[in-house]
């Protein structure tokens, strides 16, 4: 148990030393590429995902980008596209514009405007997001972020609340 338990505190150790940016990453006039996995209900999502259920198949593409303001804050846009086989109505394409800080250096938290353009406009699902997750810089350029999100409907009688676990890969430059 004591050789587990020593483990455990090394891999803790080991993962907040590297998960720290260096070198200026999230420096003012940097940019910030990003891909995410999205797994959870996925309104207005601008992230990777695909799942097949009951005969329909669902699948979603997208990528995020940002732009640092200031040390640690990003201003972000994102756009996506899903398709749902056997689905009557128009293809999606989501939208996402918000703000992205990172505390500390390693944890990002973001508020974003997100949306996704199908059918009537009235009866469009419309969120405000908020996420918050831990950033791994792996590598100069290179970070993995885990994290959880949540999203407020702003429209409850045509869609509801959700709730998203994401592990989003991002490039700075």
């Amino acid at each position: 148990m004591k050789k587990i338990t020593l483990a455990l505190v090394a891999l803790f150790a080991t993962n907040f030393a590297i998960g720290q940016a260096k070198e200026g990453q999230l420096s003012k006039k940097k940019w910030l590429i990003e891909a995410n996995t999205g797994f959870g209900d996925n309104v207005g999502n601008t992230s990777l995902y695909f799942s097949s259920k009951d005969g329909k198949t669902s699948y979603n593409v997208g990528l995020e980008g940002g732009y640092f303001i200031k040390d640690n804050l990003a201003l972000k846009l994102g756009l996506g596209f899903g398709e749902t086989s056997g689905s009557a109505s128009n293809d999606p394409i989501a939208y996402k514009i918000g703000v992205k800080y990172y505390f500390k250096k390693m944890i990002p938290i973001e508020l974003s405007y997100n949306g996704i353009g199908i059918g009537d406009t009235d009866a469009n699902p419309r969120s405000i997001g908020l996420q918050a997750g831990y950033a791994i810089f792996i590598g100069k350029n290179i970070s993995i972020e885990p994290g959880v999100r949540y999203n407020k409907a702003l429209y409850n009688q045509y869609f509801d609340d959700s709730f998203q676990f994401n592990i989003g890969f991002a490039l700075h430059l």
